[in-house]
């Protein structure tokens, strides 16, 4: 599957969880630069990812995620 359409998918993930779309999609994306973007909200997003995708993350998956491209990095190689 294409980055970009596995970015506009984490969006739609982003916005449906956050409530806003107040963020640009990059692969610089961190947590950080997402307003609401916080531990309890963390935990939901990768949830519904790994829902929206149809995979599980592992802890050595997790400890990957630097920014959205390592998360892109990551669904690309579970799919």
């Amino acid at each position: 599957m294409e980055a970009e359409v596995i970015k506009n998918r984490i969006s739609d993930v982003l916005i449906s969880i956050l409530e806003h779309e107040n963020f640009e999609m990059h692969d610089e994306l961190t947590a950080r630069d997402v307003d609401g973007w916080d531990s309890l909200s963390h935990m939901m997003i990768i949830t519904k990812i790994e829902e929206e995708f149809s995979i599980r993350f592992k802890l050595r998956d997790l400890n990957k995620l630097k920014n959205m491209g390592s998360l892109v990095s990551v669904i690309q190689s579970k799919i």
